[in-house]
């Protein structure tokens, strides 16, 4: 047997080993979150593609629930940040500490910060300074940390998770843009339908919790970035995704005449990038071998919510990003319609 069919036949079992293990994780998610199913598939495309995510919501909905029980299923290891005005960049990265050796003689000694893991759950990133969040954007791009001049890798997968809530906004610090555009997408988690919260009511009030079983390991994680790249996709696709990002863009040539209207600000290069990222990835965790048109409409609200910024007469109208969102899909063109 040749290297190529042998690496083709390993490809193929990673392939199978992502779409037998859907069931599988949903299953054992289901011990501890019940619903928020959309949420749930976004978190683990995220995940399986290699980005991160920023998830909008009220409290108590079980956000950091969910993404500890990610983390155990993965084997990962999960560290909680919880940012608050007097958090510092130190606090989070790690810093130098002076430290005196067997004979005698002090250095200085890079002392780790709770960034070094694999799941990092940032609750209510908008609580802290520019200054606090900033020391995120190098972790998330490069994942890498700088200390003194010091590079420290970050083990891989590395995944941050973001929260914030939408409904305090005194003593909160927005975030830039440059960070926001960081995060592959911006989940909104919202309330359970009535039948969800009586699940959950009896079940937290009854017993309690399942342990969660470890389904995959961290190599797996990073053979699943691999494989979700591989995904073929054609060219009359990803130009759909361009243009998606590309008309949500005031004063292009070929930008729409509501958005010249309504928005400020358009979405990036990355938008597109991880329009077909994410695209690929559901279609893998489908158990389709090639993506679909809408694999790319599916998340263009998680993928562009946070990266379109409205103006004031949009919001004189009661337009929100959402709305401009729906009626970009109804004018793009969806190539094969």
């Amino acid at each position: 047997m040749s290297i190529e069919t042998e690496g083709h036949d390993a490809e193929q079992q990673v392939v199978e080993q992502i779409r037998i293990g859907r069931e599988q994780i949903l299953g054992e998610l289901s011990k501890a979150v019940i619903g928020q199913h959309e949420v749930i598939e976004q978190l683990l495309l995220c995940l399986f593609a290699g980005g991160h995510c920023l998830i909008t919501g009220a409290p108590g909905l079980a956000k950091t629930l969910l993404v500890n029980s990610i983390s155990q299923i993965f084997d990962l290891e999960f560290r909680r940040i919880q940012f608050t005005p007097d958090l510092m960049p130190a606090d989070i990265t790690g810093t130098e500490i002076l430290e005196e050796n067997e004979e005698g003689r002090r250095k200085l000694q890079f002392a780790k910060g709770p960034i070094f893991a694999n799941v990092i759950l940032a609750d209510e990133i908008n609580r802290t300074p520019p200054k606090t969040q900033a020391a995120l954007l190098e972790a998330m791009q490069e994942h890498q940390v700088t200390a003194a001049g010091v590079r420290y890798p970050l083990e891989e997968p590395f995944f941050v998770l973001a929260t914030q809530n939408p409904i305090e906004m005194e003593g909160t610090y927005p975030l830039p843009e440059a960070q926001l555009d960081r995060f592959m997408f911006n989940i909104w988690m919202d309330y359970l339908p009535e039948d969800d919260e009586v699940a959950v009511v009896n079940q937290t009030t009854s017993r309690a919790n399942e342990p969660i079983k470890s389904l995959f390991s961290g190599e797996d994680v990073l053979r699943f970035h691999g494989i979700v790249k591989k995904v073929p996709i054609a060219e009359t696709l990803v130009r759909y995704a361009v243009r998606l990002a590309d008309a949500s863009r005031p004063g292009r040539p070929n930008t729409p005449d509501f958005v010249n209207d309504w928005v400020t600000w358009g979405a990036g290069l990355r938008a597109a990038q991880y329009l077909v990222l994410g695209a690929k990835a559901r279609a893998l965790l489908q158990g389709r071998p090639h993506v679909a048109a809408d694999d790319i409409k599916s998340l263009a609200h998680a993928t562009l919510r946070h990266r379109i910024l409205v103006g004031y007469r949009a919001e004189a109208e009661g337009v929100t990003v959402e709305k401009v969102i729906d009626r970009l899909l109804k004018t793009i063109p969806v190539p094969g319609a």
